[in-house]
């Protein structure tokens, strides 16, 4: 029950007696009070079918209801009742909706239906064959039609246009499978058998009788099969509803062509309207009500006037509109907009009122907004309020247009609708999302400065100053320097340049950290990595390390005459400051003197010789060799050598042009080597001839003469044994003077191939020593000019005198003993200049300790001179370099 309403379902034709509910119950009514209050119930229909109980308020059938009588052609079949109570006086609305059973068996208009069919028709052909009637609805009505077996003709169902499937919704047609022969059956007899969908079903069928002639053999056709129509309820008789088209093709009375209704058309249908033969103009002709049917089907046939007539069938499809003129209007009375994103749900947007013209259902009126939107309709009466719902996002929907649709209860129901514009303002709620998570930049080394890098971009959601977008590094060091140093970044647009040009073998990669922040309050930001990846280019060309050439002369290498197969002339070493492929090394014989005679490995550069030399082979060759990298395009550098072939390698004078070198290609550590070096002797030979002048000016003093023999011109002094000394220490020194002598290793650069060894010692007594240099890896007992020996008077801690002793001592070679070559042609230039560096630094080393020890010996004479004596005794220093 609804406002005063109860709804009660009922199947027709039940039993009288059967009960159908209680009216007092359903309604809330004292039963014990319908008798007092005079109750009655008011109907529109000419018969009773309900009785209520007074005493009970029990409902029952009083006579059993036919529905097919009652609403005939009716969708939906209701009967109406008003119960009327006094003291006080009420008024309730019972309505019964009488439920259809399967009481009615399909059954066609005629039991048999005559169709002449000329012999000459091709398969395919199609006949209309008429369609069974069942008065009850849904699946109790017609759902299925069957043909008995023939080998002639098969049974086609075509569903009207809306697809729906309701009684006389079908176009049955008989097709011709095969062709006819009058000769050999003149006559067809066919069963149509229509099938309802009740449970059990039933069934009605026809007789089909096909005449085969041989007359008019072409049957009017429709221009469309099924015509739509819609028609205003209130449409007055005479009104056009459609006009038919059939046309056929045969010519005089056999192509003359007649309007009229099928066969199957609905005995109600033929009253409400009606066909001009001629025109094919459909009209109205009765008086159309919606309530009693929204639709109707009208069946019409075309057929010829030849001696044999042909039809053609269509469809016309009437729509009844029902005469609700009048749309409901929506009024909008308040509207606040711009919404906050972050409104509470529940906030009201908008105040609506609605108005209808019309009456009755018509004039009740539904509002309703689309779904999935954050917001609802609350109603009070007439009024209606738009509230917020749902959460609002700005950065999802900025803005809502809401189609307010507003619907009466018409059949059909007319609506109207009105969109309400309604603003979301936006919050800084959202942070700059970089589009990517890193970003990863590859920059060839050399770039220009201020070259681009890569764009940072970030986005933001929000709008205006929120979604305003500042890019900024953040604070860091790269190699211990500031970020900014390498790359800059601009705030407005996120472009990364490059402050500097990049060396890849100097940096290969680095990262930056950016930040991207808006200009909300407060202001949201994010950060992003961006790694910087220096791309290695070909820019270094191999660095020969040896054998070196100049423009003028070329590197010289010796080979003896013996030499086998096989034999190293030497390997180039080279260098290339690329990395990757583009430091892998090449080397290429690219020119000789004899093209068979010597090869190069194409990867370790080492150059041999492919066979034996001949007795009357060329003192020299000549040799470039290339050294290529594998870049692209490749770099190379060539060396000139030059082949010496001796019969012994010792006879051989190196060439001191190829150890030759402009003083602008001497290394910068080297360059500084010879200044010192010529510094430091520049100082020693000023220091020994400054105290030659002063020693022989003090020993003039004394009447001495030995001046002459430190100057190198001298007679023979007491210390004259110390000439034949050998290599032996001890034996050197004068008999009675022990020296434990003391070891300090002074080592230069390892590269040297020959060791140089110096030892210095300082004897025991009163301010006297003795220094000496000679070398310790020469074999003992050699003999030679190897001595320089200089004296001077000291007074020893016995008192007695000795002179000091300087030695310089050198492995003696024999003239008639070769030398042995020297080996360092074996390595590169790099460990060569090492080399010389060391034996530079070597020689620095002795030069300043002499200085020292000229030093000493200076002031232990002036202590001598001052009757000084020393109170302990020195002991011995050795000084050993390597």
């Amino acid at each position: 029950t609804a406002n005063g309403q109860v709804v009660y379902s009922i199947a027709e034709e039940t039993e009288r007696g059967a009960s159908v509910g209680n009216v007092a119950k359903d309604l809330g009514i004292d039963a014990a009070t319908l008798s007092a209050r005079k109750f009655r119930m008011i109907t529109g229909s000419s018969k009773q079918y309900f009785n209520i109980n007074a005493s009970t308020g029990a409902l029952s059938v009083n006579e059993p209801i036919d529905r097919e009588q009652l609403c005939e052609l009716k969708s939906a079949c209701l009967l109406n009742y008003e119960l009327v109570l006094e003291n006080p006086l009420e008024l309730y609305r019972m309505e019964f909706k009488v439920l259809d059973i399967n009481d009615n068996s399909p059954s066609f208009p005629l039991s048999e239906y005559h169709i002449n069919v000329p012999e000459f028709l091709s398969p395919g052909a199609r006949f209309t064959l008429p369609n069974a009637q069942d008065f009850d609805e849904g699946t109790n009505s017609v759902q299925n039609y069957t043909l008995s077996p023939d080998e002639h003709f098969h049974l086609e169902m075509q569903t009207r246009g809306d697809g729906s499937f309701q009684s006389g919704s079908k176009l049955l047609e008989l097709v011709l499978q095969q062709p006819l022969d009058r000769e050999q059956s003149a006559l067809q007899q066919l069963v149509l058998t229509a099938v309802d969908g009740g449970d059990p079903p039933k069934s009605g069928t026809a007789q089909i009788s096909v005449r085969v002639v041989d007359t008019n053999d072409n049957p009017p056709a429709f221009d469309r099969s099924t015509y739509t129509v819609s028609l205003l309820e209130n449409a007055p008789p005479g009104t056009l509803v459609v006009k038919l088209n059939a046309s056929d093709p045969d010519e005089g009375s056999n192509g003359d062509v007649v309007y009229s209704f099928g066969s199957y058309t609905p005995q109600k249908v033929r009253q409400l309207f009606s066909v001009d033969p001629h025109s094919g103009e459909v009209r109205v002709n009765g008086t159309l009500d919606y309530e009693e049917a929204s639709s109707y089907e009208i069946y019409v046939q075309a057929t010829d006037q030849g001696p044999v007539a042909m039809a053609g069938h269509c469809k016309v499809l009437v729509n009844i509109v029902d005469a609700n003129d009048n749309v409901p209007e929506v009024v909008l009375t308040s509207l606040y907009s711009p919404v906050p994103e972050d409104a509470k749900a529940g906030t009201v947007v908008a105040l609506m009122s609605v108005t209808d013209q019309d009456s009755g259902l018509n004039k009740q009126v539904s509002l309703r907004i689309p779904p999935g939107l954050p917001f609802t309709l609350n109603s009070f009466k007439n009024s209606y309020t738009l509230i917020t719902q749902g959460k609002l996002d700005h950065e999802k929907a900025a803005a809502y247009n809401i189609t307010v649709t507003a619907t009466d209860s018409g059949s059909p129901p007319l609506s109207s609708q009105k969109v309400i514009y309604v603003e979301i303002s936006d919050i800084n709620d959202n942070p700059p999302h970089f589009e990517e998570p890193v970003y990863s930049v590859y920059i060839p080394e050399n770039n220009p400065l201020g070259v681009l890098l890569c764009t940072i971009k970030a986005t933001d959601p929000d709008v205006a100053e929120n979604a305003y977008v500042s890019y900024s590094l953040l604070d860091g060091e790269i190699e211990g320097l500031p970020v900014a140093s390498y790359v800059s970044l601009k705030s407005d647009s996120g472009n990364m340049y490059a402050v500097r040009s990049f060396d890849y073998e100097t940096l290969r990669e680095f990262q930056v950290v950016v930040q991207a922040q808006d200009a909300g309050i407060p202001p949201l930001s994010s950060t992003v990595t961006v790694h910087i990846y220096v791309v290695d280019e070909n820019d270094h060309a191999p660095q020969i390390l040896y054998p070196t050439s100049t423009n003028t002369s070329a590197a010289l290498e010796m080979i003896p005459r013996s030499a086998y197969a096989g034999y190293l002339v030497t390997k180039i070493i080279a260098i290339d400051g690329d990395s990757g492929q583009n430091a892998w090394l090449f080397f290429h014989l690219v020119q000789t003197s004899d093209p068979g005679l010597f090869r190069v490995e194409l990867h370790t550069g080492e150059i041999r010789t492919t066979r034996k030399l001949g007795e009357d082979s060329p003192p020299t060759f000549n040799l470039t060799v290339e050294v290529r990298d594998n870049g692209e395009p490749p770099m190379s550098s060539s060396v000139a050598i030059t082949v010496a072939v001796v019969d012994r390698v010792s006879k051989i004078i190196p060439d001191t042009r190829r150890h030759f070198k402009s003083p602008s290609n001497y290394s910068e550590i080297t360059l500084y080597l010879i200044i010192a070096l010529s510094a430091i002797s520049f100082v020693f030979l000023f220091t020994i001839i400054g105290l030659t002048v002063i020693k022989c000016y003090r020993y003039s003093l004394y009447g001495d003469s030995c001046c002459a023999g430190f100057c190198g011109v001298r007679e023979r002094c007491p210390a004259e044994l110390y000439k034949q000394a050998n290599n032996n220490i001890d034996a050197r020194l004068p008999h009675g003077l022990k020296v434990q002598p003391h070891f300090i290793e002074v080592r230069g650069n390892g590269s040297l191939t020959k060791t140089y060894c110096y030892k210095a010692c300082l004897t025991a007594g009163s301010g006297s020593d003795t220094f000496m240099f000679y070398n310790t890896c020469g074999p003992t007992g050699t003999t030679g000019p190897s001595a320089v020996m200089t004296e001077r008077h000291l007074t020893g801690q016995s008192g007695q005198s000795a002179q000091n002793l300087i030695i310089l001592k050198n492995d003696s070679i024999t003239p008639n003993e070769p030398k042995h070559p020297n080996p360092d042609w074996r390595y590169s230039a790099s460990l060569r200049a090492g080399m010389q560096r060391g034996e530079l630094y070597n020689l620095t080393m002795i030069y300043a300790y002499s200085v020292l020890c000229i030093w000493r010996r200076q002031e232990s004479y002036v202590e001598d001179q001052e009757g000084l004596i020393n109170s302990g005794p020195q002991s011995p220093l050795l000084l050993q370099v390597r």
